[in-house]
């Protein structure tokens, strides 16, 4: 008989700070966890109250890769659960991929749970769309070049020439370059700038400015850990998206000129 397979190891995506935005295989995870993995510099604790109280808990902010690693490893070994806890969503800039990369070499097998990325709670607190219909229709997701670089073909500077919506992480302290970057790879001044900070935490901070605004902006304390900024071209242009125009026809849509009160009672009478 073959013996049974080790318990699977689980990255999951925390959200961004509001526990209501962890997923609901999110919170199961985290209540069946026997040991629980998180960085406390970046996942606030009121996200581990569903943790049962047998379960083993660990702030890995001061730990190096390899000691968070013989964590997983010997609870895995003890036959226990673990739900490795990171911010946002695990696959942005995380560090999932050297941690499984160890994994894989002891033949343990993980799986990885996604969060709300910090981009999208921002955009939602801040009442804004990344796209807009016949003039913005690309999201990027970049960072500013730091302590870890960036690659030379995606500089801010550069990505500016598809004047698409960014999501700029990792770069509060550095947002006066972070302007200058966009300005001159020609963004206009008046850009609709949101600068999150914490989204989804008690102290959130959501402020809405320009571009030109931030470049002459001092540095504030608030920017300097845990703030994402989107830059959104064209916020002030009014426009309609056409999908629910009553000549737009599409699949689920009758012939122009159909009621659509029909369709509302075939729905009611499938449910009876």
């Amino acid at each position: 008989m073959s013996p049974a397979p080790l318990p699977v190891v689980h990255f999951v995506g925390a959200g961004p700070g509001d526990p209501e935005l962890l997923t609901l295989k999110a919170q199961r995870l985290i209540r069946e966890a026997d040991l629980i993995i998180y960085a406390g510099s970046l996942v606030p604790v009121v996200m581990l109250e569903g943790a049962k109280d047998s379960c083993r808990i660990v702030d890995s902010s001061g730990l190096t890769l390899d000691q968070t690693h013989e964590l997983i490893r010997d609870a895995v070994r003890s036959g226990r659960r673990v739900v490795r806890l990171h911010t946002g969503d695990p696959g942005l800039y995380g560090a999932v991929r050297e941690q499984a990369r160890l994994l894989d070499a002891e033949g343990i097998s993980y799986a990885v749970v996604p969060g709300v990325t910090a981009a999208m709670a921002a955009a939602a607190a801040a009442n804004v769309s990344f796209t807009i219909p016949k003039i913005c229709q690309t999201l990027i997701l970049t960072r500013l070049d730091g302590r870890t670089r960036v690659p030379e073909l995606e500089q801010l500077r550069g990505l500016a020439a598809h004047q698409a919506a960014l999501a700029v992480y990792l770069s509060g302290p550095n947002h006066q370059r972070l302007a200058q970057e966009l300005l001159d790879g020609g963004y206009p001044p008046d850009t609709t700038i949101i600068a999150a900070h914490r989204v989804g935490w008690p102290e959130e901070d959501i402020q809405r400015l320009t571009l030109d605004k931030l470049a002459k902006t001092e540095a504030e304390p608030l920017w300097e850990r845990q703030t994402i900024f989107l830059v959104l071209p064209s916020q002030e242009l009014a426009t309609t998206s056409r999908l629910y125009a009553p000549e737009f026809e599409h699949g689920f849509r009758g012939e122009r000129g159909s009621s659509p009160v029909s369709a509302v009672a075939e729905v009611a009478s499938s449910r009876q």
